[in-house]
């Protein structure tokens, strides 16, 4: 028996999903919403497992969706935080090219920064870099005044909060298994009833590919899990590190390369490393799942991948099993870190879009079709994007 009729269903309760649930409410306060999370609470994979960092736009493609929502979520977050007391701290980071060869793409990090309107980035030179971070060692370097710290789960609670204060409704452990458009309006049923809404919104983060096909016949694009280990330094060690030390990144992947993050409720964290994930939302090395290994090898990007970066996703691998070369990679930028001074910490797994050539998409994805919008890729920077996005889409909808 159907429940009442909702004029918006969202899909997914992480930041992407609560933010989108927040605009849609600020701007219909009258309307009906439900949000369907198949977990027992708000955040529990990428939005609760990420480095906790405010990301300030610097890395983007000028134009793309994640320079325009990064820098738009950026202001967004800030003053979000300021309003509602959440735990944050603007504190800057540098980024460390650690040889010669890393300065041309260091340049051009640089050069997008400055196209996406950051001001007061400051060039280092080689004395430069132990201003700010006076253990690391490189040849040059970017100090990103902007970038900062801040408690997204706290972030993620505060969302669920005004949503339910604005007459918001969630339910919690239930997993959409289909999605069905029937004249005007869709139906949605789970494992354990079933819901009509008028527009519905998935943000379904590492099962965003499969929530699509829900609806979508088009079969281009498929979730690869990627997981992030860190560890955290031991407390006497932690002074090496006084903010945030990120490495000039491979420009062929999307992903930032193994650095040092000061966190907003203490300790610091190096890491993550990029490994390919044998479950979705498999924390240890150990995991395993038989469905979502398939779907990833028998995607045909996939193997377009490995024949193209074969080499360095074997390098990650080792990386992953191997503490001493975990090690280091972090001496690269700190050459006084030790094997010892590493703690074995947590980890995420990075929802990441391949297409069928073996592309890992660097931009945000959103699919509109008719009244249903599917957010298909919002890997990093997403989590400091995520209020801009939310009102991009309450806007699309």
């Amino acid at each position: 028996m159907l429940k009442k009729k909702y004029d918006i269903i969202i899909v997914g309760a992480g930041l992407v999903g609560l933010a989108t649930a927040y605009n849609f409410k600020l701007k219909n306060p009258g309307s009906s919403l439900l949000i369907i999370e198949k977990e027992g609470g708000v955040s529990f994979h990428q939005s609760g497992h990420n480095s906790g960092v405010i990301h300030s736009g610097i890395y983007y493609k000028p134009g793309s969706l994640k320079a325009k929502n990064c820098i738009d979520g950026y202001d967004a977050i800030v003053n979000f935080a300021k309003e509602y007391g959440i735990p944050y701290e603007i504190c800057g980071k540098i980024i460390v090219a650690t040889n010669d060869k890393e300065l041309p793409v260091l340049q051009n990090i640089y050069d997008r920064g400055v196209k996406n309107g950051l001001s007061s980035l400051i060039k280092l030179d080689k004395s430069q870099l132990n201003t700010f971070e006076p253990h690391v060692s490189g040849v040059a370097g970017i100090h990103v005044p902007q970038t900062g710290i801040i408690d997204y789960l706290a972030l993620s609670q505060k969302l669920l909060e005004l949503i339910m204060n604005l007459d918001g409704e969630i339910v919690f452990n239930e997993t959409v298994n289909h999605i069905i458009n029937d004249k005007g309006h869709y139906i949605i049923e789970t494992n354990k009833k079933t819901y009509s809404g008028v527009k519905i919104v998935t943000c379904a983060g590492l099962h965003s590919d499969r929530v699509t096909q829900l609806t979508e016949s088009q079969d281009d694009l498929r979730i690869l899990p990627f997981r992030g280990e860190y560890y955290t330094l031991k407390p006497e060690k932690q002074h090496l590190v006084k903010n945030l030390i990120y490495p000039v990144p491979n420009p062929e992947f999307p992903f930032l390369g193994v650095h040092f993050t000061r966190m907003i409720n203490g300790g610091v964290e190096a890491g993550p490393n990029a490994v390919l994930a044998f479950k979705r939302e498999g924390y240890k090395f150990s995991n395993f799942s038989f469905h979502d290994t398939k779907d990833t090898i028998t995607w045909p990007g996939f193997w377009k991948i490995v024949l193209k970066y074969g080499r360095t996703g074997t390098m990650e691998m080792y990386r992953s099993l191997s503490k001493t070369s975990f090690t280091k990679s972090l001496q690269k930028l700190i050459p006084e870190i030790q094997e010892d001074d590493l703690i074995p910490g947590g980890a995420g797994v990075r929802a990441q879009a391949c297409d069928r050539k073996g592309n890992l998409l660097d931009d945000f994805d959103i699919k509109r079709s008719d009244n249903i919008i599917h957010v298909r890729n919002a890997p990093s920077p997403a989590a400091t994007s995520c209020l801009s996005i939310g009102k991009q889409i309450s806007e699309m909808i």
